[in-house]
C-alpha cells in the first residue's frame, strides 16, 4: 500500500503491506489529525519501505 503521511509541513510517502497500513492509519488518526495519514491506490515502486514496519504487525 502507498501510505502518504503529512507532519508539520512535509509530505512523506512510504509502501507497506496491507496489515501494518492499516494498523499504522488507525493508530495515527487516534493520536494525531484524522486527514494527516491516508492510503492511497497505485504503484508503490520507488518508495521506501515504512519505517519500522514490523512494529505494525505484532500484536
Amino acid at each position: 500500500m502507498h501510505l502518504s503521511v503529512f507532519v508539520h509541513g512535509v509530505r512523506m510517502d512510504y509502501a507497506a503491506c496491507l496489515t501494518a497500513a492499516l494498523v499504522f492509519v488507525s493508530e495515527h488518526r487516534a493520536r494525531h489529525y484524522l486527514d494527516a495519514v491516508n492510503m492511497l491506490p497505485g504503484d508503490t515502486t520507488g518508495l521506501r519501505r515504512l519505517p519500522n514496519e514490523r512494529l505494525y504487525l505484532e500484536p
